[in-house]
């Protein structure tokens, strides 16, 4: 995992070095699938939600000099959910004019006549935020284990499967499949904060 987040900056004070290419590779590794995925959810064809991604990338490069991170006004998240909120509201807003799509314009009609309401894409926005943590998370530690402990974790975990089906299939008894379950799970929390104190050097 290279070094630690104690022995080197953060990833978002790297970022304002334009010529640290490795910063700029890890932050669009991590968010670069998130926010194309969130476009998609919002109902963006491929190409579309490619666009928006690589907008709000744009956007970030040339808003990051200027970002002084203060956990007390707020959270990084929430900086570039604006940042993606409002690309895709210009988005959407574009193709409303040129005519092309009347859900594109109700969305929008739908937005502006909810103002004092809570953002409708906040709560998928945190979701998706949150599943992206540990995707990236679970990437750096899969090596870690024997493939059969990872399949145990991912097939009850994710797959939603029964220890007793995933038992079976594995040739494991239900007690190794719930024992190695703890196991990774305990160790992606671990990366998740790892990951979390790398972008903000702080966990929060």
């Amino acid at each position: 995992m290279g070094d630690s987040p104690a022995t080197r900056a953060s990833l978002l004070v790297r970022l304002r070095d334009p010529r640290d290419g490795r910063a700029w590779g890890e932050f669009v590794d991590l968010y670069a699938p998130l926010v194309y995925r969130f476009g998609c959810k919002q109902g963006l064809q491929d190409a579309d939600a490619a666009d928006l991604t690589q907008e709000t990338l744009r956007a970030v490069a040339g808003a990051i000099g200027r970002l002084m991170y203060d956990p007390e006004r707020g959270s990084f998240r929430g900086w570039l959910f604006t940042i993606v909120r409002n690309r895709l509201r210009d988005f959407l807003d574009k193709r409303g004019r040129q005519g092309q799509g009347s859900g594109d314009t109700a969305m929008l009609q739908w937005l502006e006549q909810q103002p004092e309401r809570p953002d409708p894409w906040a709560e998928q926005w945190d979701r998706e935020y949150e599943r992206q943590l540990l995707l990236t998370a679970a990437q750096r530690i899969r090596n870690q284990f024997q493939e059969a402990t990872w399949q145990a974790f991912w097939r009850t975990t994710v797959d939603g499967q029964s220890g007793k089906d995933v038992a079976q299939a594995l040739d494991m008894s239900v007690a190794a499949v719930y024992l190695a379950k703890s196991r990774v799970m305990g160790r992606l929390k671990e990366a998740v904060r790892q990951l979390q104190a790398e972008i903000l050097g702080d966990p929060s």
